[in-house]
């Protein structure tokens, strides 16, 4: 049996990780393309499946189309509702030929798109089409990282059985490569001023466009090379920065403008999901405590199994 919360080095499976992104960036923008906006960008990212990462459903007019990373198989899995599929490897190889491979399966399944072929929030990156460096696949490295994407995710679904407000999927954003989950108060926020490298401003500023405190987890990159958990509050209240979160290998990164918790803290920790809830609960309670939130009304106890959530009727004249 592989570790449940296996190790992850960044300068280890550096080269394959970013082969990774910019995979899952082409296979993003076809969902992106395709998909109705929605709310805070939720229409585009892909979620952790039983075998990798998926689009889940697109919808085609009167077919669906769902695109599938599985990594146990290393391969791209392409499925139709009219029963058709194909298939990429996933392999050592250009982002070039990845790119022309994914468009020409679509061709062949009669889904015309036109994708966007830059990449996004990765500066200095050259569009798919002329990316031919000759980039690795280490499929041992993907699967760890899948791995603590399934960790991470069961347990930010956890701590969101216990808040009754608007909140997110946990969903991985191949912008950014980073699986995230997100709560809102319920009030708007100050107009975000954008800037973000990569990413348009008019995204920014609808994606923030609501107070909110939000949770996840990213494997490293080369401006931060270390696999970590994250937490920030939109628009950060006073305070926030100095507000004590458990566990005690938390802290604030002035840089980044959020906490951070190292993966490795929480893989080595005596219990990983304790450590890793205390941080959930510990950084949402400070984005809204100091935010003015109303609790009372947004929160429950966590879910628990076929128990439904005790309701106290009240009566309005």
């Amino acid at each position: 049996m592989p570790e449940v919360w296996p190790e992850i080095e960044w300068s280890r499976w550096r080269e394959t990780a970013i082969a990774l992104q910019l995979r899952t960036q082409i296979v993003g923008k076809v969902r992106l393309a395709l998909t109705p906006w929605l709310n805070h960008s939720w229409h585009v990212p892909l979620y952790v499946s039983a075998r990798g990462l998926t689009t889940s459903p697109i919808r085609l007019h009167a077919r669906i189309l769902e695109i599938e990373f599985d990594f146990l198989a290393d391969t791209l899995r392409f499925s139709t509702s009219d029963g058709e599929e194909r298939r990429i490897p996933l392999a050592a190889g250009r982002t070039s030929d990845f790119h022309t491979a994914v468009l020409t399966v679509l061709a062949d399944l009669d889904i015309a798109v036109t994708v966007d072929g830059n990449p996004s929030e990765m500066p200095g990156a050259v569009p798919f089409a002329g990316d031919h460096a000759e980039r690795p696949y280490d499929g041992d490295a993907v699967r760890d990282f899948w791995r603590a994407l399934i960790q991470a995710t069961r347990v930010f679904d956890d701590f969101r059985t216990g808040f009754l407000g608007k909140a997110s999927p946990t969903h991985f954003f191949w912008g950014s490569f980073d699986l995230a989950s997100t709560r809102f108060s319920g009030r708007g926020a100050p107009r975000h001023p954008g800037g973000v490298p990569g990413l348009p401003d008019a995204v920014a500023v609808e994606a923030y466009s609501d107070q909110e405190a939000s949770l996840g987890f990213w494997p490293g990159s080369d401006a931060y090379p270390h696999a970590a958990f994250y937490a920030y509050a939109w628009p950060a209240p006073s305070g926030y920065a100095e507000a004590r979160i458990s566990p005690d290998a938390a802290r604030y990164d002035t840089a980044l403008g959020e906490f951070i918790l190292p993966y490795d803290a929480v893989r080595i920790a005596s219990d990983p999901d304790d450590a890793l809830l205390s941080f959930c609960r510990s950084a949402y309670e400070a984005a809204a405590d100091l935010g003015g939130w109303d609790r009372e009304n947004l929160e429950c106890p966590l879910g628990r199994p076929k128990v439904p959530r005790a309701v106290q009727q009240v009566c309005q004249n």
